[in-house]
């Protein structure tokens, strides 16, 4: 069901802290434009952990209001499962395609208490589940076995693997029901995903880049590698500065210095990064013709 580009949100802040709603619509209109698979708001890039419920769900609401057709996967994850599920019903409620559902974090479950907990969201909900792998995040990793396990759930549809080991991917993509999605969490290894098997990105980058991430994934899936290659080589050096700091930090960065953002802000403990890392941004977005690119985005603007 989820293939392509799937872009992960970042949650625009204005300046007293408050949801920036304006500039949320937007940086949807923007990436409705530029041909996006599907969208991705209220997830962990979003800084899904600062956000009361209530932001939460109107974040969802005004991404479904802007989206058109594109289809919307809600972030729907956390460390408490009762919380998620009711989360997941509220969502169910305003009409979002499927969820997105990170690994419990810090409690480090085990396997049998990941399947319990994934279980239990998909008896709340009846919405398409991507599963979300991301131990360096979450110090809980989602292996093959237990995967497979997951996917004989009729609503877990598919994972979006961000373990960091191709080998692990590899085996995922073996283990796993054809029409299971395989999609990476890391943009810089799409290609090598995909070329494994794998149906796309669920992207940090495509909030920069998106028609660039959405055409790398439409060649893959054609089957034309080198053209998706050349795409890979062109932003793999922006792909790896959104991570010179904890993500989501520098894709704001970028994003201010692309003029899409009036400035980069976030929740607290999610802090500016570093002078340092700013440059280092700025330096790759000019090597890839993407600093001060506000004149792209002026016309989507409310």
């Amino acid at each position: 069901m989820f293939k392509g580009c799937g872009t992960a949100l970042i949650t625009p802040f204005a300046v007293d802290g408050s949801l920036d709603e304006p500039v949320l619509r937007t940086l949807v209109r923007r990436q409705v434009a530029a041909g996006v698979h599907f969208l991705v708001p209220g997830g962990t890039t979003g800084e899904s952990p600062t956000l009361s419920k209530a932001e939460h769900l109107r974040l969802v609401e005004i991404t479904l209001e802007e989206a058109g057709d594109v289809p919307v996967v809600a972030g729907c994850g956390g460390y408490h499962t009762a919380s998620i599920c009711a989360l997941a019903k509220d969502l169910d409620a305003l009409g979002v395609q499927g969820l997105l559902s990170v690994t419990p974090y810090y409690n480090k479950p085990t396997p049998d208490g990941l399947f319990q907990h994934y279980s239990a969201l998909a008896a709340a909900s009846g919405l398409p589940i991507i599963v979300y792998n991301v131990p360096g995040r979450t110090c809980c990793n989602i292996k093959p076995d237990l995967l497979c396990r997951l996917a004989a759930i009729d609503t877990i549809v598919a994972v979006k693997e961000a373990s960091g080991d191709i080998g692990q991917m590899a085996q995922v993509c073996q283990q796993v029901p054809r029409e299971f999605s395989v999609l990476s969490g890391d943009d810089s290894v799409t290609l090598p995903l995909m070329s494994l098997g794998g149906s796309g990105v669920i992207s940090v980058v495509s909030n920069e880049i998106p028609g660039q991430m959405a055409a790398l994934c439409d060649n893959a899936l054609n089957g034309d590698f080198a053209e998706a290659l050349a795409i890979h080589r062109r932003y793999l050096p922006l792909m790896d500065a959104n991570f010179c700091e904890t993500s989501p930090g520098p894709v704001k960065v970028a994003l201010e210095l692309m003029g899409v953002l009036d400035e980069a802000r976030y929740r607290l403990p999610m802090t500016r990064p570093s002078p340092a890392s700013c440059e280092h941004v700025e330096r790759v977005l000019a090597s890839v013709d993407l600093h001060s690119a506000v004149h792209q985005f002026a016309d989507l603007e409310a």
